[in-house]
Order: C-alpha cells, then sequence, then structure tokens
C-alpha cells in the first residue's frame, strides 16, 4: 500500500516549549512553516515566545500544560486543536532535574522525577495518538538522554525515568506498526538548557566530580538547544514509508590544533 504524503498543514504540539529544547524546537520548526502550539507551566514565556513567532510570520499558540495533571494535559490538547486543527507532530520535552545519590533521595523526590518525565510523557502520548491513528498518521517524538547509554551518578531518577522512556517508545513502535503513526526517541547528550540552573553549587560540583572520575565528562563542549530542534525537525520531516526510530545527537569536543589547522 502506497502512503500518503503528509498534509500541506502539520500542527505541532510542543510540551515544554517555555525555555531550553522544547522552545528551540517551536520556534525552528515555526519558521519551516509548521503551526505551532507552545505548551508548558510558565504561560508568561509561552506567550512571549508565541508573539515572537508571529511577528516573524509564523502561526503559534500558546497553551498552559502541567504534564503531571491528567486533565491539563486533556485541557491543553483540546485547546491546541481548536487553535490550529488535529495535531500532526507532537514533542514531548517537558521536564525538569533534581539531583542526588540515590540512597539520599527520598522516595517521593524520586518518584516526582519518574512522574514528570516518564509518566507525563506517556499522559501527553494517550491524549494525542488515538486521533493519529483514526487519521492514518502522525509523528511522536520523544525527548530521551544519552544517561540512559551512560548513566551518570547523582541521577538515579533521572536516568531511571529515561530508561522508562526508551521502554516505551521501543513498546509502542511494536503496537503502532501498520497504523501509520510513528514514534521516535531523540537521545541528547549534554546541552546547555535552564534545566538544572536552580542546582546549589556544591551539590554540583561534587556531582561533576564523580562523573570526571568515572570518565563520564569527556570534555567541556555542549550542546546547544538548536542542535537538538534540527534533530526533531529531520525526524518529523521524514516521507512516509520510511521512520528515523532512534536519534542520538552528541556534542563534537574541541578541534585540537592539528585538526583546526586542516
Amino acid at each position: 500500500m502506497t502512503f500518503i504524503p503528509h498534509p500541506d498543514r502539520r500542527p505541532v504540539l510542543v510540551a515544554g516549549a517555555s525555555s531550553g529544547i522544547g522552545a528551540a524546537t517551536a520556534e525552528y520548526l515555526a519558521a519551516a512553516g509548521y503551526p505551532v502550539a507552545l505548551a508548558a507551566r510558565r504561560i508568561d514565556r509561552l506567550q512571549e515566545l508565541a508573539d515572537k513567532i508571529t511577528a516573524s510570520g509564523g502561526e503559534a499558540v500558546a497553551v498552559p500544560l502541567d504534564v503531571t495533571d491528567e486533565q491539563s494535559v486533556v485541557d491543553c490538547v483540546a485547546k491546541a486543536e481548536a487553535a490550529l486543527g488535529p495535531i500532526e507532530v507532537t514533542v514531548a520535552g517537558a521536564g525538569d532535574l533534581a539531583i542526588g545519590l540515590s540512597y539520599e533521595v527520598t522516595s517521593e523526590e524520586f518518584a516526582s522525577q519518574v512522574n514528570i518525565h516518564l509518566v507525563g510523557a506517556h499522559r501527553i502520548y494517550r491524549a494525542v495518538v488515538p486521533g493519529m491513528i483514526e487519521r492514518g498518521r502522525g509523528d511522536f517524538v520523544f525527548i530521551g538522554s544519552d544517561v540512559v547509554l551512560h548513566p551518570r551518578p547523582w541521577s538515579s531518577a533521572y536516568v531511571a525515568a529515561k530508561a522508562g522512556i526508551d521502554g516505551l517508545v521501543a513498546t509502542v513502535q511494536l503496537e503502532l506498526e501498520g497504523t501509520g503513526v510513528r514514534a521516535s526517541v531523540i537521545r541528547p547528550g549534554q546541552t546547555i538548557t535552564g534545566m538544572g540552573m536552580n542546582l546549589d553549587q556544591e551539590s554540583t560540583e561534587a556531582m561533576l566530580n564523580d562523573w570526571i572520575k568515572h570518565g563520564l565528562a569527556r570534555h567541556g563542549n555542549f550542546l546547544a538547544p538548536e542542535h537538538l530542534a534540527q534533530g526533531v525537525a529531520a525526524i518529523v520531516a521524514m516521507p512516509r514509508g520510511a521512520h528515523m526510530r532512534v536519534v542520538e545527537i552528541e556534542a563534537e569536543g574541541a578541534l585540537n590544533k592539528k585538526g583546526s589547522d586542516a
């Protein structure tokens, strides 16, 4: 059976669009012609970005979203579709970062990270994918992490949640086979975002020293959120009939003198 090409209009819902990877992805996709619904808790920051996008000739709407609240997720999708039409593309990237040694964090703190990063992503998935299946097309992109492949000390809850994302994606890819809906995961390496900027200096230094001790900080270069935005754009722009299932994006190490002179 021949796949029908993507429709000309493909509304996008970006969860976690108030900063970092989500904001960069929303702006990048809007510049590429996608109508974008910006979703997060910080509605004032969303509105600023929506105004910036529309001033540049794009189409954007700001919608409040708390991924830990199922009704908020349902309402967010309803408002986004009322403004832009049926959601064709979803990017699930909402999250924050709380650190601590695994034997010191409380079970409540641990569960909170899993609720945001893993269960929150599933809430969004559950709210939009049935409609995609009914239409026979759609892209759902989960923002994962390279900590799944290289776990880092002080991040046990975050690592567990992102490992859960990988397991969820692997499962739903099997379940969505033949529906026309594609589920993908991006695993970013170290990226400069607002996530984790509220951590105290003492804990951060202890964490980084442990990373170095275990060889998990090979160099000091970081990805920019825009690099991940380009990865998302490549996934969803892939012609129907093909599927970028897992994409890993890492920062390159600094050029050595020989390389820079080449």
